[in-house]
């Protein structure tokens, strides 16, 4: 990666590969990277989960991009969890003088091609609000049908609750989490999260499994 003392005059192609889990490649993205001529010295990448804020690798981008810069990515997705988070980089960036160019999207953008670039983003916008509208009205339609059919919304109860109370009872009498797990057929993760709580807590617990 480079660093301020190193950043010549004229502009620069610059990349950036993101992934949401430490499970995933960034060989993909960075074989595309490689192949649209821009060197390793200057692809940053973020390899973090999902509901991680802090990117390393973003962050040192954005330090070192100067006006006339070109940030290349994959997907333009790469770039935020949200589009609208993805709309706000780009507009910032733009504001700084530096372009932004996917190379894998259904309808590429390169925000140097002025007239395309912001007809692309203007089509884009509308759609950011459309997202947050209707996740919010899928979480409240699900919410509500589950309570019509007298069930709360999430994940399906996997363990009924007289095997969650024996457990409790054999992590009482001091057995470990591998013994209960072979009896009960829970896995041996999730049972410090619940056993040593309230059956009230333990109900709430045993949803996440």
């Amino acid at each position: 990666m480079s660093s301020d003392n190193d950043h010549p005059q004229g502009g620069l192609e610059l990349g950036y590969a993101r992934v949401s889990t430490t499970k995933q490649s960034l060989e993909c993205q960075l074989d595309a990277l490689a192949g649209a001529g821009i060197p390793n010295t200057r692809i940053y990448v973020d390899k973090k989960t999902g509901t991680t804020v802090d990117r390393e690798g973003l962050g040192k981008m954005l330090a070192y991009a100067r006006p006339g810069d070109t940030i290349s990515v994959h997907t333009l997705d790469r770039l935020g969890h949200t589009l609208r988070e993805v709309l706000d980089l780009v507009h910032d960036l733009s504001e700084r003088g530096v372009s932004v160019r996917s190379l894998a999207d259904p309808l590429p953008i390169n925000t140097t091609d002025e007239g395309m670039a912001r007809i692309a983003l203007l089509l884009l916008a509308p759609f950011a609000e459309m997202e947050r509208t209707f996740t919010a009205e899928r979480a409240a339609h699900a919410r509500t049908v589950a309570e019509a059919a007298g069930r709360q919304a999430g994940r399906p109860v996997t363990h009924p609750e007289d095997k969650i109370e024996y457990a409790r009872l054999r992590k009482a009498e001091g057995r470990s989490l591998g013994a209960i797990s072979a009896k009960t057929g829970i896995p041996k993760t999730p049972p410090h999260r619940y056993i040593n709580a309230s059956p009230t807590t333990a109900t709430r617990a045993r949803r996440t499994w």
